[in-house]
């Protein structure tokens, strides 16, 4: 019961810490140890989010003063998931993301005469609807739309849109089936 107590303490510290840092917190979050290395007026959490232990919420490029990353009423994200926005992401209410996933909404600009990362960065927004589960492992690129109640598996690689109400596999992650109503 105590840890339980210092557990709680420790989340409203670091919610308390966020919200004075600029990060916009609707109502109760439980935040575990998570990471916020900057650009904390970019990220929206609502009311009842979860974040585990080794999260990171990056908001990169330059600031623009719009949210970079919305997290969604009651959405839970396990350890050591990492969110990466330089335009948006958006995760729907009620989403469960598994531990090591890893979201993005751009990717670099190559050339060969210039280094790896050197040129701009290309951005499409990312959006998971409301209700979705993806599994551990799960990598969603950029640009990517997943619909309401999809389930994504565990170790797929979403690099195109998927329909609401759909179970997805694989690398690339394609529609297995249609989850029954």
């Amino acid at each position: 019961m105590i840890v339980r107590l210092f557990h709680g303490l420790a989340s409203r510290a670091r919610a308390c810490v966020y919200r004075l840092r600029g990060v916009q917190i609707d109502g109760h979050c439980w935040l575990r140890a998570i990471e916020i290395p900057r650009q904390y007026t970019a990220i929206h959490l609502a009311d009842g989010v979860q974040l585990d232990r080794g999260v990171v919420l990056l908001a990169t490029g330059a600031p623009t003063g719009a949210k970079k990353i919305v997290i969604g009423r009651a959405a839970y994200i396990n350890r050591a998931t990492m969110i990466d926005a330089s335009g948006r992401i958006e995760i729907g209410a009620r989403c469960m993301i598994g531990p090591f996933c890893y979201l993005t909404d751009h990717d670099h600009s190559i050339s060969p005469q210039g280094d790896a990362g050197s040129g701009p960065l290309f951005s499409k927004p990312t959006r998971l609807g409301e209700r979705c589960w993806l599994g551990a492992h799960v990598t969603v690129l950029k640009g990517v739309t997943i619909g309401d109640g999809t389930v994504v598996g565990a170790g797929s690689v979403v690099t195109k849109s998927l329909p609401a109400g759909v179970i997805a596999v694989g690398n690339p992650a394609r529609v297995l089936r249609q989850i029954a109503s």
